[in-house]
């Protein structure tokens, strides 16, 4: 089997990729399960050196705008992409053309590519929770379920539920086996920062464990809803080995999420590393942040993801203790038990 992962020297990108070359296989839209043979990582950066070092690697550096419209991506005999590459929130918001270059041509021209394979390859496309957004002078439902209406408001929302139209499209015409999952923020994500909106809620967690001091541009009442790396990479794996039966309409899930406040968020640091680290947070909310991130849903229902046998994360206190325990060399405050 050939897979394509693009952003795939990202942290999520990179990790599914270890995660697939783990485990040897992958069994797509319920058919056995194949080896995998080669897995194809596209990104405009280089692939991380312990990918590299892998046999089965093949890396592909550059535009994917451009290496799609090319037809060098995907490669003849690709029986599954995932589409993860995509500029960022923020970056969106500050830079249209970005935006709709990264997030709306380069996708289509993906399709595109696929489409011109003839094989119907799967198409597991990330989208994203910033398709729902509360309108001016509205509130949004009490909770958003896989059938409620998108209202992004911001850029990149707005693109990103472009793509799941277009998902949607090529896979009742019979180009792509489609599967767009709407991911929830990930917190906590390791390295260092990237240009999202809502990157402060890894921030507030990766630095403090550093011994840095944080941002926090939101207030502490500002719910969100999140998903641990772990679980955000079960529910593409969960998008791509559902049986057609299994994942029903061609539309978007949304991933299983936990239900928090930045407020809780700050209090499980401390259980976790001591008043020490709830100390670093600086708390300056931000209007332009507080605006698009309050915009957001926080209370989600996720019937479809459910009934493919995903689920939550427990608590955020066991996620920043997995996050510790991943990654021993990031921390440097001592953690209480």
């Amino acid at each position: 089997m050939h897979i394509l992962i693009t952003g795939g020297s990202g942290f999520l990108g990179a990790r599914l990729a270890r995660q697939l070359l783990q485990h040897g296989t992958l069994a797509l839209a319920g058919a056995p399960a194949a080896a995998i043979e080669t897995l194809t990582l596209a990104d405009r950066v280089a692939a991380p050196a312990d990918l590299l070092a892998d046999p089965r690697v093949r890396a592909v550096t550059g535009d994917l705008l451009e290496l799609a419209s090319a037809r060098a991506l995907p490669a003849p005999g690709t029986g599954a992409v995932f589409h993860l590459a995509a500029a960022v929130s923020a970056e969106c918001e500050a830079d249209f053309d970005l935006g709709m270059r990264s997030n709306f041509a380069a996708t289509h021209a993906l399709l595109e590519a696929c489409r011109a394979l003839g094989s119907r390859p799967l198409f597991v496309f990330a989208s994203s929770v910033a398709v729902f957004g509360r309108q001016p002078g509205r509130e949004l439902p009490a909770s958003i379920g896989d059938d409620t209406l998108p209202t992004p408001q911001g850029s990149y929302g707005i693109q990103k539920f472009i793509g799941e139209q277009l998902v949607a499209d090529y896979t009742r015409k019979g180009f792509v086996q489609g599967r767009s999952a709407r991911l929830m923020t990930v917190s906590v994500r390791p390295g260092r920062p990237n240009g999202a909106a809502s990157g402060f809620l890894s921030g507030m967690v990766r630095e403090p464990l550093a011994g840095q001091r944080a941002p926090v541009p939101v207030t502490p009442d500002t719910a969100v809803a999140l998903s641990s790396p772990a679980r955000a990479i079960e529910g593409l794996l969960g998008a791509a080995q559902a049986s057609g039966a299994q994942w029903g309409p061609a539309t978007a899930i949304n991933l299983p999420s936990l239900r928090t406040t930045v407020g809780e968020m700050a209090a499980a640091l401390q259980r976790v590393a001591g008043p020490e680290a709830a100390a670093l947070l600086d708390w300056r909310p931000e209007d332009a942040v507080q605006a698009l991130v309050g915009s957001w849903p926080a209370q989600l229902q996720w019937e479809r993801a459910r009934g493919l046998g995903l689920a939550a994360d427990d608590s955020f206190e066991q996620v920043i203790r997995d996050y510790a325990r991943e990654n021993p060399q990031a921390v440097r405050l001592p953690l209480r038990d």
